[in-house]
């Protein structure tokens, strides 16, 4: 079953930020120092240095097998072991390498929503909140708030089978924000979209993203995506990918002469 998608309005935005205010108070940076990846004994990835503040979006572009994914997994903790990662991942200027995947707190959505289809809307919201929140009140208002939010009064009861994409991955969203993450990371979630609701949903992701003050990594082979990020943007090649970018740089991914060599990978920066 599909619904008409109903854009949630800029008022829709304010009970979350609100509510959240506490969290949203400590904003956190994101920094890569030097990471590289190598599987096999093969290099893969980096050295990659970047900087992403607080409320920013960057983005990692390139082709199939260039080692986009496995970064997000090295960031939230979930790298396979036949990879091998060095260099430092920095939140708020402290070390997070070492530490296990929940103690890292990243969020991360992937090209599905992932939503569990034996809990419904409601349930799966609940699962993203933190063990911590134990009033039942409380965690039922902010399930509630986070469904106004996303346009999806009266939904809570709903088997997640009959939503739409767009419903599905809104509900995907706001289940990671409940969970009260550091920094996001988003692996390609637009990209199973058609296009006029690929807009719709990279226009909410990026919009509460940025109303958290989350500092978020989007992985993506579509310029569009990182034109409507508007932070600095990493090229990889697939045989040598390594760059090095500044949280500051304004990107234009459309505009090959903007393009500038970093090391040996490619950074996109419009001329300040």
């Amino acid at each position: 079953m599909t619904e008409p998608m109903t854009e949630p309005s800029q008022s829709q935005c304010e009970p979350r930020r609100a509510g959240r205010e506490k969290a949203a108070s400590g904003r956190v940076s994101l920094a890569l120092r030097d990471v590289t990846l190598r599987l096999a004994g093969r290099h893969l990835l980096g050295p990659l240095t970047l900087d992403v503040a607080a409320g920013q979006i960057a983005t990692v572009m390139g082709p199939s097998g260039c080692g986009k994914s496995s970064l997000l997994d090295h960031l939230c903790g979930t790298l396979d072991p036949a990879f091998a990662a060095t260099g430092e991942i920095l939140l708020d200027g402290t070390a997070i390498a070492g530490l296990r995947t929940e103690r890292r707190r990243m969020g991360l959505l992937f090209q599905d929503a992932l939503l569990f289809p034996h809990l419904s809307v409601a349930e799966n919201l609940s699962f993203g909140l933190p063990a911590a929140i134990r009033d039942r009140g409380e965690r039922q208002r902010r399930i509630d708030t986070a469904l106004a939010e996303a346009g999806l009064e009266g939904f809570g009861g709903r088997d997640p089978a009959t939503l739409s994409g767009g419903q599905k991955a809104r509900v995907a969203l706001m289940r990671t924000l409940l969970a009260e993450p550091r920094a996001l990371l988003l692996d390609e979630p637009f990209s199973k979209l058609d296009l006029p609701l690929r807009d719709r949903i990279r226009r909410f992701v990026f919009d509460h993203a940025r109303a958290e003050g989350l500092a978020t990594l989007l992985v993506t082979h579509d310029p569009a995506d990182a034109k409507a990020a508007g932070g600095p943007i990493v090229q990889l090649d697939r045989l040598d990918a390594r760059a090095d970018t500044r949280a500051n740089a304004q990107t234009d991914p459309t505009d090959d002469s903007e393009f500038t060599q970093a090391g040996r990978g490619k950074l996109a920066r419009r001329p300040v």
